[in-house]
């Protein structure tokens, strides 16, 4: 049975990615409340993976914050706040680098790699400012998979490593957030089907959870 690792696995999204895996996959969860994962800590991470047994042929990195706890998107430049701006980054970029640092060795040939970003980290598609430390910390994150998804390919050739927007999902997470939402079930559901079908050609790419490609 094929190994599919679900890292976040307590959030909303995460937790329905290894339910709905679990039909058809051996699944491995981490997750900060159940395993300690502290996603900022390269000692925490290591230990971590390191007791993931290999090769893992599917995987889902469901991390990340809106704002550290006490703190919300900023609207303007004034809101700005370095230490907020810096936790941003740490769970937001950081955290998923050093997920793929340590999960590259235990992939499979033709492993599928899905690190959740999110439409808003797009810098093309930016058209009202604001969030300028969610915003950056994703674009940042896409930078990452995509530099990651070309070295991983150079000695995996089947690989799939891309950047996913999950949707506006109804977690705690999107709280108060007044667009039309997605279920958890249903955004894992397409994620799901979104990665595995993806191709080579594809990887190192950007997708939305209807696997339209989204501009960096």
């Amino acid at each position: 049975m094929a190994h599919a690792l679900i890292i976040g696995a307590s959030g909303g999204i995460g937790g329905a990615l290894a339910q709905a895996l679990g039909a058809t996959h051996r699944v491995t969860r981490l997750s900060r409340s159940a395993d300690g994962l502290d996603v900022t800590d390269p000692a925490s991470v290591e230990t971590a993976l390191a007791g993931v047994d290999g090769p893992v042929d599917l995987a889902f990195v469901a991390t990340g914050i809106l704002a550290p706890k006490g703190a919300a998107p900023e609207k303007t430049l004034e809101a700005i706040d370095a230490d907020v701006m810096a936790r941003t980054f740490a769970v937001n970029a950081i955290g998923p680098a050093l997920i793929l640092r340590a999960l590259a060795p235990k992939l499979s040939d033709d492993a599928r790699v899905g690190v959740l970003t999110a439409r808003v980290g797009s810098i093309g598609d930016n058209r009202m400012g604001g969030w300028y430390a969610y915003r950056a910390a994703k674009a940042a994150a896409n930078q990452i998979t995509h530099g990651a998804a070309i070295e991983i390919g150079r000695r995996r050739k089947g690989s799939v490593v891309v950047a996913l927007h999950p949707g506006t999902v109804e977690t705690p997470f999107t709280a108060g957030y007044k667009a039309q939402k997605l279920t958890p079930d249903a955004s894992a559901a397409k994620l799901i089907e979104v990665l595995t079908n993806l191709t080579p050609a594809d990887t190192g790419g950007f997708f939305d959870h209807a696997g339209r490609p989204i501009e960096w």
